[in-house]
């Protein structure tokens, strides 16, 4: 038997990918009415607004996890299994995993998105992307490693590379990042390298366009650009990156920076498994979705959050690519799902805007709300609190806002470790 999945008289409804979108609708559906299978390459779910304090020390990996098992340990007709789709076959209603194939009555996709490198080569091989839990510890490892190796360096060209770091991309994640790592030169490092000097620290964020934060308010874009230039972040706007070979970053206008850490947050791209009809893929990777969320052309076969590409009149390219969007996905599909079992009629989704939210740095972070944009300190408060709440297992709330206090008032992240696994050595004779 496929997966080891027992058969069921319920119908099976398969959801695959438990990111925001999978998860939310896995909790909201009537669970004794299907046969709920999750698959995942992973078997925890991970909050990834906060990988970025994870790569900077300032949280530990298990503070933004939770185990999937855990959340349905009571549910009996939920079956979690962590494997690789590979490939829909949508006639037979089945699907390809790495461990073999499983049958459908419903299917959800919801497999979120990956880095998007826009078919630089160079960038995908050479720079650090920031999409997984484990990019966020090999980023951090990269970057203290690094620092170790700087202080015994005395040729301050050669230093430079390693303590020089480029942020590719100024959305939320890019800016968060550079301040993020501007906090970390101005109160980390005096204290913990003291052969360095942190003035010849260079952080630069790199953005193709002409303005950070595209997606937010111009007043969001100008505040979040003076927050970087007050944490001494090097903003480079209409520049665009075309070469990277581990050293040294070219841009399209001939300026080029020396460092060995470029940090890849440029944008995400869809990542739909095979076997979809071409007629329902966008462009850009995303599946083609009905008000909904059905897939174009499919039967019982569904797509939300980062994946889906639905269109309303005020948003004729498809919801934004947050949270937000994928949680009220999940959740206007569970309450569908309901209602098809009541013989109700079900209204089209209509998506709710509810704003947009960056954070650069201690006190400093900027909020869109549909009535109201601010930033500042209460922006800041405001930022932290969304996140708080919005993670999963009351123990991860404590240990993330007791991190959060403790940096606060020490000026101090307390998570400075390289942890890379070992080498097995030979045995002799």
């Amino acid at each position: 038997m496929a997966l080891n999945i027992p058969d069921s008289d319920l119908p099976r409804l398969v959801i695959v990918g438990a990111g925001f979108a999978g998860l939310e609708l896995a909790n909201r559906l009537p669970i004794k009415e299907f046969q709920v299978v999750i698959l995942d390459r992973h078997n925890y779910h991970q909050f990834q607004p906060l990988f970025y304090q994870v790569a900077m020390a300032g949280l530990e990996p298990s503070s933004i996890a939770f185990p999937i098992r855990k959340m349905f340990q009571r549910q009996k007709n939920v079956h979690i299994r962590p494997v690789d789709v590979l490939e829909l076959k949508p006639v037979e209603k089945r699907l390809v995993t790495e461990e073999g194939e499983i049958y459908y009555d419903h299917l959800i996709v919801a497999t979120g998105a990956r880095t998007n490198y826009y078919g630089n080569d160079k960038m995908r091989e050479k720079a650090l992307p920031l999409k997984s839990i484990s990019e966020a510890l090999h980023l951090r490892n990269e970057i203290l490693s690094d620092l170790e190796k700087a202080v015994m360096i005395e040729d301050y060209n050669e230093r430079q590379k390693y303590i020089d770091i480029v942020v590719v991309g100024g959305g939320p994640t890019g800016v968060e990042v550079a301040g993020a790592m501007a906090e970390m030169r101005r109160y980390v490092i005096p204290k913990d390298y003291v052969e360095l000097d942190e003035d010849e620290i260079d952080i630069y964020l790199v953005q193709a366009g002409e303005r950070l934060l595209y997606g937010m308010s111009d007043h969001a874009a100008k505040k979040a650009k003076e927050f970087l230039e007050d944490l001494g972040v090097k903003v480079l706007l209409n520049s665009q990156v075309v070469d990277y070979d581990g050293e040294t970053l070219s841009m399209h206008n001939g300026e080029k920076l020396l460092s060995r850490k470029v940090i890849w947050c440029a944008g995400v791209k869809a990542e739909a498994p095979a076997g979809l009809p071409d007629d329902c893929m966008h462009r850009s990777g995303r599946v083609e979705v009905d008000r909904y969320c059905q897939v174009k052309g499919l039967r019982d076969v569904y797509a939300i959050g980062d994946v889906a590409l639905m269109r309303e009149d005020e948003f004729p390219d498809g919801h934004p690519q947050v949270a937000q969007a994928a949680i009220q996905h999940a959740r206007y599909l569970a309450k569908s799902f309901k209602k098809k079992l009541k013989d109700e009629e079900v209204e089209p989704f209509a998506y709710n805007d509810k704003g947009s939210m960056a954070t650069i740095g201690r006190n400093k972070a900027v909020v869109d709300l549909p009535f109201y944009k601010f930033s500042g300190w209460l922006a800041w408060v405001a930022w932290l609190i969304v996140h708080l709440f919005a993670l999963i297992g009351v123990k991860n709330k404590v240990f993330v806002f007791i991190n959060w206090l403790w940096n606060y008032l020490t000026y101090d992240q307390s998570l400075r470790l390289i942890i890379r696994p070992e080498k097995r050595r030979e045995k002799n004779g």
